[in-house]
């Protein structure tokens, strides 16, 4: 059996001022060394602490993300941030397809895999969101709908592009509102998209895929999650904010 090494990815959102960028990113410096680590840790804030970002995670086991990345590399986009934009202020991952984006933008499959296959032939790594709404497990249809995220959003994405993505399993209904899917709930549906995989690609490529969980993730139920056979890290919201709060996770 494949040896995934867990990831932790802190998604920030629209949060973190400069000021608010340096205290985090020097408070987690004193809390997570390297020499103890034993997960890997990404850090996605705001596109404008990026490049500060970088800055004061160098020579530290932290690696920099980004949270959305246009699907065009330049051109009239008003307010849009292209990947190799993102690769010049040190990014090596994007975060694409968030729910939030998927809901309050209006992003479908479609949108999501062109935004996936520029990242990728652009040499970022891509931690890929999929996950269903209340109404939608309350339905019973929570597979069909990671099953359609998953295809259409890896639509063309050969599997030696495949090792360079992450998928992120996020249930809507329990982000940010302080309801988790229960360990056993999230490694059922980690396990799902693993056979998803398995079905698209090969069972090789489903044991390599790192698949993280995402939704009210927090130090004291970090442990748990982290604990079952499917689940290989956590993308973590409001918990990244603070850096007892990361530090926890991070370590549990």
């Amino acid at each position: 059996m494949t040896q995934r090494k867990q990831i932790i990815a802190g998604n920030w959102k629209m949060n973190g001022t400069l000021s608010e960028t340096a205290n985090l990113i020097n408070g987690l410096k004193q809390k997570i060394k390297s020499d103890t680590l034993r997960r890997n840790v990404i850090l996605c804030p705001p596109f404008t602490s990026l490049i500060l970002a970088r800055e004061l995670t160098k020579g530290t086991p932290f690696k920099l993300g980004a949270q959305n990345v246009h699907f065009e590399g330049k051109g009239a986009f008003t307010g849009e941030v292209s990947a190799e934009m993102l690769k010049e202020t040190g990014c090596e991952y994007v975060i694409i397809g968030h729910s939030e984006r998927r809901a309050y933008f209006h992003e479908d499959d479609a949108l999501i895999n062109k935004k996936v296959k520029k990242a990728l032939g652009t040499e970022l790594q891509v931690i890929m969101c999929v996950g269903e709404t209340l109404e939608q497990r309350e339905k019973g249809i929570t597979n069909d709908v990671v099953r359609t995220q998953t295809d259409g959003s890896l639509h063309n994405v050969s599997e030696k592009e495949l090792e360079k993505i992450i998928i992120a399993y996020e249930p809507v209904w329990a982000i940010g509102t302080g309801k988790t899917a229960t360990p056993d709930q999230a490694n059922e549906v980690h396990e799902y998209i693993r056979s998803l995989i398995s079905d698209s690609y090969s069972p090789a490529a489903a044991e390599r895929l790192i698949i993280q969980y995402g939704g009210s993730v927090k130090a004291d139920n970090a442990g748990e999650l982290l604990s079952m056979s499917h689940i290989d890290g956590a993308l973590v919201g409001g918990s990244s904010l603070k850096a007892d709060d990361f530090a926890g996770i991070v370590l549990a």
